[in-house]
């Protein structure tokens, strides 16, 4: 049974077999029978020179399938092919986060962990979904996020509800602010009087 490879699947260059150090049999590397390096010795390495270029020849394009590093052309093929639709000002780096993540994302869409993950991966942070509100229409989800989670990201936040959004429901955002609580404590002290009553006979 083969076992996927470890680590980065986009380290390329760990993934794949390493050529070996040398394969030339030993009374013929120039070096083991003969007291100095003797030409069989600089022809092996001028070999394994040429074959290690082309290896790394054949790794470049697999290199360039990184979304954060490769070129801006090369990111539009993936954007497509991986059905991300760059909105009008979005910037490169949000855009390569997206193309990066997009398979993630897709996965993560169905639920609600995977919704509140997909923005925590793209910049917006940590918000709060209620799928279920009270007294609400069953097709209501609310967003809760803060004033300016919401201004800085309104674009971005259309194009995540338009491409993982949930079918046949409507998304409403409710803000949330933070306020600071002070409580200050001061000593108390009071009077009391205990009076007793007794009836005799």
């Amino acid at each position: 049974m083969d076992e996927s490879p470890k680590g980065d699947p986009l380290d390329h260059d760990a993934n794949t077999p390493h050529l070996p150090a040398s394969t030339v049999p030993w009374w013929m590397d120039g070096r083991s029978i003969a007291k100095g390096l003797k030409e069989p010795h600089f022809l092996a390495t001028g070999l394994m020179n040429y074959w290690q270029a082309i290896r790394c020849w054949l790794l470049y394009p697999l290199a360039q399938l990184d979304p954060m590093t490769c070129s801006e052309r090369l990111l539009e093929v993936l954007a497509w092919d991986r059905d991300i639709t760059r909105f009008k000002d979005e910037p490169s780096s949000l855009f390569r986060k997206r193309v990066k993540f997009a398979f993630v994302n897709a996965r993560d869409a169905g639920e609600k962990a995977g919704f509140i993950r997909i923005f925590q991966r793209l910049g917006v942070g940590v918000v709060e979904i209620d799928e279920r509100t009270p007294e609400r229409d069953w097709d209501i989800i609310t967003i809760r996020l803060s004033d300016s989670q919401l201004s800085d990201n309104t674009t971005l936040l259309e194009q995540l509800l338009m491409q993982y959004g949930r079918t046949c429901r409507r998304y409403e955002y409710q803000i949330i602010s933070t306020t600071t609580l002070q409580m200050t404590a001061s000593p108390l002290d009071w009077d009391h009087q205990c009076c007793v009553v007794s009836l005799e006979e």
